[in-house]
């Protein structure tokens, strides 16, 4: 079947036709380096990662951009706050991003311009703008005028009165309309600025994701994707301000996933409830977390709970047991792609169905008799997990991970010492001794499990 994607823009679940069936462009609108990524920040890039995979098996060419905001009002105060320079804190907020997007098994995209490295063709939209009616320079400021676009509002399909509202707009005597939305405004002194037709400023934040994808993808690509915040007002203005400029469509399909609670609530650290990457990647692996957030549809809303980060570790520690037990056979057609698995993620990345396709390969890897039907099995449930950014680890890497390397102050040379006390009281037929022996390990997270090879070991 032909992949299929829910457009944020029509309304509808649509066919996919690329403008160019030789080469899919795709923007993504990424972080606001100023502080650790949350769950939040994560599920957008995990969810357009599994669609770059998807997009990357069905395509010749694929190219996947996702920008670095490193000018923002947010950078400016969390840096008086710490007492840091805009730059320090950009650059190490960037790397921190990098390692647990990293640490998720998500893929780098091909592009990641930041803002303050396109600055020029940020400067040179406005002017467009400007030249064709759709834009006025007052006080300093250069704003877009949302009464020259009568289009404006068709992504979110907002009254006029409620994209008031929501963008939470600030009652300036120098605005024309009240939703009119800053494109370039002034800086002091002690602030980011560039010098530009309309003096020392700064741009505002939607100019920057328009200019960043025409200078990559073009002034008209195929897929734009974000978190569902995103639709109003950041997508709707860059849409606004893109195609004014251009006068052409920018983006074909917009692509959206669900909000994001906790819990049950609203992620908020008045809450307590605030969840970042980084503190989670402390209580499991990576590939867990990405597990648990493929678990729900992408475009519904998705509730992290602790139980569905439990309900994913076991999942895995599932599908690595049937890897580890054919360890010793290599996998077979590990580049094609199941078609069952396939035909899920064809069907609007339909993650949790794909997920269901795991259990099924890993189903037909345990039942397999012949060396050959096992590396067939194996190869199909690796190309599965490929596609979905986990199986990714030595299964043995896998079932003795620990938050700190030792599981409780249990080191894996003990936990050996331990096996081979009780192999000794098993041979002695001391069999209390050996029962008790396991007992303790399995009270420490560890659970022994004796077969035709000897004994292996896992965490709980």
């Amino acid at each position: 079947m032909p992949l299929c994607v829910y457009n944020t823009l029509s309304r509808l679940k649509e066919p996919f036709l690329p403008l160019d069936p030789g080469h899919v462009r795709m923007y993504v609108c990424g972080p606001t380096v100023y502080d650790r990524a949350h769950i939040g920040n994560a599920r957008p890039v995990v969810v357009f990662d599994v669609l770059y995979r998807l997009l990357r098996q069905l395509y010749p060419h694929v190219t996947y951009a996702r920008n670095i905001t490193d000018v923002d009002d947010k950078i400016n105060a969390r840096a008086r706050e710490r007492g840091s320079t805009i730059a320090d804190l950009t650059l190490g907020t960037t790397r921190d991003f990098h390692a647990d997007m990293d640490a998720l098994n998500c893929l780098s995209p091909d592009i990641e311009p930041r803002a303050t490295a396109h600055i020029g063709q940020m400067i040179k939209m406005i002017g467009l703008l400007i030249e064709r009616g759709h834009a006025y320079e007052a006080e300093g400021h250069v704003l877009f005028s949302v009464a020259s676009w009568p289009s404006y509002g068709k992504l979110s399909r907002r009254s006029q009165d409620e994209m008031i509202a929501g963008a939470r707009v600030d009652v300036a005597p120098y605005k024309r309309d009240p939703g009119d939305f800053v494109l370039w405004k002034p800086s002091a002194d002690d602030l980011p600025g560039w010098d530009s037709p309309w003096g020392r400023g700064r741009p505002g934040w939607h100019i920057e994701c328009s200019a960043m994808s025409q200078e990559y993808l073009g002034q008209s690509f195929d897929i734009h994707g974000g978190g569902q915040d995103l639709v109003f007002p950041h997508h709707e203005n860059e849409i606004a301000q893109s195609e004014a400029a251009c006068g052409q469509i920018f983006a074909r399909y917009w692509l959206h996933n669900g909000w994001l609670m906790v819990e049950g609530e609203k992620m908020s650290k008045s809450l307590g409830n605030f969840v970042t990457v980084h503190d989670l990647l402390g209580q499991a692996p990576g590939e867990a977390i990405r597990l648990a957030m493929l678990s729900t549809h992408y475009h519904q809303p998705f509730d992290w709970t602790a139980e569905g980060l439990r309900a994913a570790r076991t999942t895995l520690d599932r599908l690595y047991l049937a890897l580890r037990g054919v360890t010793g056979i290599a996998p077979e057609g590990e580049d094609d792609m199941p078609e069952g698995v396939r035909a899920a993620l064809e069907d609007d990345l339909n993650t949790p169905l794909a997920i269901a396709g795991l259990h099924e390969l890993a189903g037909a890897l345990n039942k397999a008799a012949t060396d050959a039907e096992k590396a067939r099995a194996k190869g199909a449930l690796l190309a599965a997990g490929r596609m979905l950014g986990v199986l990714q680890q030595d299964p043995e890497d896998w079932l003795r991970w620990s938050p700190d390397g030792q599981g409780d102050g249990l080191d894996e040379a003990a936990i050996e010492t331990l096996i081979t006390q009780r192999l000794a009281a098993r041979k002695a037929k001391d069999f209390a001794e050996a029962d008790r022996i396991r007992a303790d390990l399995l009270a420490q997270g560890v659970i022994l499990e004796d077969g035709a090879g000897g004994t292996s070991w896992r965490r709980q």
